[in-house]
């Protein structure tokens, strides 16, 4: 890569799972916001869920996710009956919904034992009507994964699973706390084939302390033949400021803003000769899967899990610091477990935090979602959906002529083009759309 090209990958900026960011969330969207907002929604509008667990057998060194270690099960159970809790809640102020997609995300949601698991998929029952034809879906730790489990996800209808890999070298694994055998995650995935679980997804991890050029390929070339559906391909985040665990892992093992690049390019290229497509910044999958031919259809969707198929504009939140998605803005509950209990028990909604949607952080949103799904976007007619031009944009056009210049994006006309050999330098592009970023740039982590 050209030198002039790194300081663009160095840059601070967000994922994009959202926009504003959760970084612009505040106070003042409550629970009574939350109620009114729900209390609004369109009558026969569907809806996704999200399910948060916030529990880990050990926790990993890498993780940048809201969870705790557990060694008894009595915390697990008492979070379990806030969440059937939770779904009487926002049940009652929304009727039987119609629900799209389903996902159960974490923390590890297969530290539920199998009967509570399906208890909460009852409640979900009980208050929500489940689609025949909605995509359920949950991340796995392998080593955490029974028969037992395998048979209530059948029960549930969860057909699409995604399981947590990251590095498959013993020396990475010991220094990131995540010791986990190929052997592990391929019974994994076998049982949950045999229970009829339709999709495999294995997220891998670049940027790692000691990762090599070789060693992550020597992982991707181990995942492939577990011939995964989908393979997400993250760069590590360290942010050790925000996670202070971080701290642990050491900085000097940790490669460089080439090296990471070179590590995400060879497992790129590795992933699309076995034929892979790539999707967005991070993922790849079959032509044939959903996430794909959404892709080819300009259909394709980002949120707070990443990329998506789900078409619904209503996201509802369960669980500690889940974040849900309505049309007039983003709602997050109380991030710590005393907080969510406290509202819950007391039969209030737990929202903490949020972000009030206004007309402009709507352009924005949908400027940055297509360049971030799709690589290019016309700006003259997502400008005139929302009744403005792109003249009211000229700033953030002018801040796009030196990455012009690096032929890091094109520029015909009104469209703007990230081509593909650019495809690393989507989330600098992005920001220069985000009207935020300025003051608040050192709380995220680096582009590559």
């Amino acid at each position: 890569m050209r030198p002039n090209l790194l300081k663009y990958l160095d840059q601070r900026v967000p994922r994009y799972t959202s926009y504003p960011t959760a970084v612009q969330f505040g106070s003042d969207v409550s629970a009574r916001s939350y109620e009114s907002w729900l209390a609004v929604l369109p009558p026969d509008e569907p809806v996704s869920i999200y399910i948060h667990v916030p529990f880990c057998a050990e926790l990993c060194l890498y993780c940048g996710c809201h969870t705790t270690v557990v060694r008894r099960y009595a915390p697990i159970l008492s979070y379990v009956e806030l969440l059937e809790r939770e779904l009487d809640l926002v049940g009652g102020l929304t009727g039987r919904r119609k629900v799209n997609q389903l996902h159960w995300g974490g923390g590890t949601p297969t530290m539920l034992m199998p009967h509570d698991f399906m208890r909460v998929m009852t409640a979900v029952r009980k208050n929500f009507s489940v689609a025949r034809q909605a995509e359920l879906s949950i991340e796995i730790d392998p080593r955490t994964l029974t028969r037992g489990h395998v048979a209530a996800l059948r029960e549930a209808g969860i057909a699409r699973a995604s399981l947590g890999v990251q590095d498959f070298d013993a020396g990475v694994q010991q220094a990131v706390r995540r010791e986990q055998s190929f052997e592990q995650t391929a019974r994994a995935a076998d049982w949950l084939r045999s229970g009829g679980v339709k999709s495999i997804n294995l997220d891998l991890m670049y940027g790692l302390p000691y990762q090599t050029v070789a060693s992550v390929t020597a992982t991707a070339h181990r995942a492939l033949l577990l011939d995964p559906e989908r393979i997400a391909l993250f760069g590590y985040a360290h942010v050790p400021w925000m996670k202070r665990h971080q701290k642990l892992i050491p900085e000097q093992a940790l490669p460089a803003t080439g090296e990471r690049y070179a590590q995400s390019r060879a497992v790129a290229e590795m992933l699309t000769a076995a034929g892979y497509r790539p999707i967005g910044l991070d993922h790849f999958a079959r032509g044939d899967d959903l996430l794909a031919i959404r892709q080819r259809e300009g259909r394709l969707r980002r949120n707070f899990q990443g990329y998506t198929t789900d078409e619904s504009s209503i996201l509802l939140g369960f669980g500690v610091s889940a974040i849900g998605a309505l049309p007039d803005g983003y709602v997050q509950n109380a991030a710590a477990m005393t907080a969510y209990r406290e509202a819950i028990n007391g039969g209030h909604l737990a929202t903490a935090r949020g972000r009030a949607l206004t007309a402009e952080d709507r352009l924005r949103r949908d400027i940055i979602e297509r360049l971030m799904c799709d690589l290019h976007m016309d700006l003259d007619r997502i400008c005139e959906a929302h009744g403005r031009t792109a003249d009211d944009l000229a700033p953030e056009l002018f801040q796009l002529d030196e990455l012009a210049r690096d032929r890091v994006v094109q520029r015909a006309g009104g469209k703007i083009i990230v081509p593909e050999s650019k495809r690393s330098f989507i989330r600098t592009v992005c920001a220069q759309f985000d009207a935020y970023l300025s003051n608040d740039a050192m709380r995220y982590s680096r582009a590559s």
